[in-house]
């Protein structure tokens, strides 16, 4: 056994190293994999409470199962820098986050201790069961074990998978991480105790010796004693609900208390019966002082002072898009009665919490469950109220059935305000709002507006609270604005209409979204080239500005799109255009008119930072000069679609 003063995390690399110890030492191994975590993340910035309260849950989970062996899924990951330190990953700790590092979440190209990449809450119990159950019809040894937070079991997709989980038996192993209540009298020495009685062999044993004595007696008293059973262990413990979905519970326990975790999930682990829910009772931020006295237990962080606390972000500045969104929508709703704001979870990252400080009982977070924020909304609507569904755009993808069924085909007035849209930097492709003006604008009756700056975000707020004649969505960008004046009175933008910003004569580019500030780079090293460029911010993906996208195309020479999404976007919905109405054709006059449409590459891309992945992505000022050189030097006229 080593000397207490040696440092103990030196000596594992993986969970294999860390089985070796002795359980007294996990302690001290505890610590120092706080220590490590916060140090790492002061560098990078990234997620800090939520890793630091499942700190000791880390440790106790790989002692005790058998990972990789036993497959470990980390419900939406955020939580995982603990779970990377020990699994080989610790000399790579501070790229977290950074192009070419660790990801931000569990990456199954990253690691085999990374079973099942997650970025999106609620999907680790279904995941968890899918591995459990391979294993049980392949004969091969093997548990599912998913850890889960108490907020990503407000979503429904939690439910759907526990309700099919009894066939797992044994193989499965929910951990519920319940970090929003207090360690209460109820987590303490009479607790952990329970907590270790009905989880033992022995008492597993009785149970199912007396479940099999009373099947002999009549099915009515059989079912009275099963019944008398749950309720005398729900008092006790609260889990009669689980146990209603086929679970065997246990707990609540101190989550940061080695001495309770290890042998409870020993006789989890070793139970011949099954599915098993152990509810671990943590706190968010654990260990750390500033983490634990702010609000939010430090969930997201810049880089900060280790010592301190003090993060280190930049002062002044623009507002963030969001922050716009919420403070004009809060200022329409004084005069506005029917206005209501809803989120799915992120009421300060949505801007909804600027809302609900002057509404309140306007304001709405119904928690990680997006399809019902969108139902919820489209029954608001057609009631009469003129809600706003706020969700970032990589999250809405979740309630897309909801949006085509329950407001699109009944032309219900939602207004989407979709935060996130195009790359968000650090958090990388699981948040990226890469599709959203693809799976919009694919949909009848929508109306799908971009913002270029904050100034038109306050312009768009506007026009779809006025907006009653059917959905509306307008997307917005991560992260602050571009600095422009905002509007002291907003203004009802014209449906389907865009504008003209520049106006040129050869070249014509078409901007969509916050692209417009890279277009008119271009612009100007185009001219300086002597080419005479105009640009348009289109505004509206659907309805597009026929007349005005007509007119550039049979007066300009070149025609680009630029827009930040995917494939299948504006570029797509402007050559469905000209192709409808001739003009590509050789003979139509105009000159062989060449159109190029510039978008987001058809791959997910890693994080880096947001200047990096656009660069990357072709879509910086420096690439549409490019694609335009090159329409210019191709000796034949025709329509493409491909990416500078």
């Amino acid at each position: 056994m080593t000397s207490p003063n040696t440092p103990l995390l030196d000596t594992v690399d993986t969970p294999h190293d860390l089985r070796k110890l002795e359980p007294a030492q996990l302690r001290q191994l505890a610590d120092e994999l706080r220590t490590e975590m916060i140090s790492a993340v002061g560098t990078t910035g990234g997620h800090l409470g939520s890793g630091l309260g499942v700190v000791e849950l880390t440790v106790a989970v790989h002692y005790v199962f058998d990972t990789p062996n036993d497959r470990l899924v980390w419900d939406v990951g955020h939580q995982a820098y603990p779970h990377k330190i020990l699994t080989g990953r610790r000399d790579r700790i501070r790229t977290l986050r950074q192009g070419g590092g660790l990801s931000g979440f569990t990456k199954r190209s990253e690691s085999e201790y990374d079973p099942f990449g997650a970025a999106h809450s609620s999907t680790s119990i279904s995941a968890a069961l899918g591995f459990a159950v391979a294993n049980k019809l392949a004969g091969t040894p093997g548990k599912g074990i998913a850890v889960i937070g108490d907020g990503a079991m407000s979503a429904g997709m939690a439910y759907e998978a526990m309700n099919n989980a009894e066939q797992a038996g044994n193989r499965l192993v929910v951990i519920l991480n319940d970090n929003d209540m207090s360690i209460a009298p109820p987590v303490g020495g009479l607790s952990a105790y329970l907590a270790r009685l009905i989880s033992s062999s022995e008492y597993l044993g009785l149970r199912h010796l007396a479940s099999r004595l009373t099947k002999k007696v009549s099915r009515r008293v059989h079912q009275s004693l099963g019944k008398a059973e749950e309720l005398t262990r729900g008092l006790v413990t609260g889990g009669t609900l689980f146990e209603e979905l086929g679970f065997y519970y246990v707990g609540p326990i101190d989550g940061h208390n080695l001495d309770h975790l290890i042998p409870v999930l020993e006789n989890v682990r070793d139970a011949e019966e099954g599915p098993f829910l152990v509810h671990v009772v943590t706190k968010k931020g654990k260990g750390y002082a500033p983490a634990e006295n702010s609000a939010d237990k430090y969930h997201g962080v810049q880089k900060f002072d280790v010592i301190t606390g003090e993060q280190k972000k930049s002062s002044g500045g623009p507002p963030a898009y969001q922050n716009v969104f919420g403070e004009t929508l809060a200022k329409l709703a004084e005069t506005d009665p029917t206005i209501c704001a809803i989120t799915a979870a992120m009421p300060s990252g949505t801007g909804v919490d600027k809302f609900a400080q002057a509404h309140p009982e306007r304001a709405f977070d119904v928690g990680i469950a997006e399809q019902h924020a969108v139902t919820f909304a489209a029954g608001l609507a057609a009631q009469g109220m003129r809600p706003f569904c706020a969700i970032y755009s990589t999250f809405l993808q979740r309630a897309y059935d909801q949006v085509v069924h329950d407001v699109a085909i009944q032309n219900l007035p939602v207004r989407f305000a979709i935060d996130r849209a195009g790359l968000v930097g650090a958090d990388g492709a699981t948040h990226a709002g890469s599709f959203d003006v693809t799976y919009l604008a694919a949909l009848p009756n929508f109306v799908v507006m971009a913002a270029a700056d904050e100034a038109e975000l306050v312009h768009m707020t506007y026009t779809a609270a006025c907006h009653d004649s059917g959905p509306i969505a307008f997307r917005y960008p991560r992260g602050s604005g571009t600095g422009v004046p905002l509007p002291a009175t907003p203004e009802r933008l014209e449906i389907g209409k865009g504008r003209i910003v520049r106006q040129g004569s050869k070249i014509a580019l078409l901007s969509l979204g916050t692209r417009l500030a890279e277009a008119l780079k271009a612009a100007d090293a185009l001219d300086a080239k002597g080419l005479s460029t105009t640009v348009a911010d289109l505004r509206f993906a659907k309805p597009l500005d026929h007349a005005l996208i007509r007119k550039l195309m049979t007066t300009h020479e070149v025609v680009v799109t630029v827009e930040e999404g995917s494939i299948g976007g504006l570029g797509a919905h402007v050559l469905t255009l000209a192709s409808d109405e001739g003009l590509t054709d050789p003979d139509n006059g105009f000159g062989g008119l060449k159109i190029r449409t510039m978008r987001l590459p058809d791959t997910f891309q890693d994080h880096d930072s947001p200047e990096k992945q656009y660069d990357e992505a072709g879509l910086s000022a420096a690439h549409i000069v490019e694609t335009v050189l090159s329409a210019l030097r191709h000796n034949s006229a025709g329509v493409s679609e491909a990416r500078a």
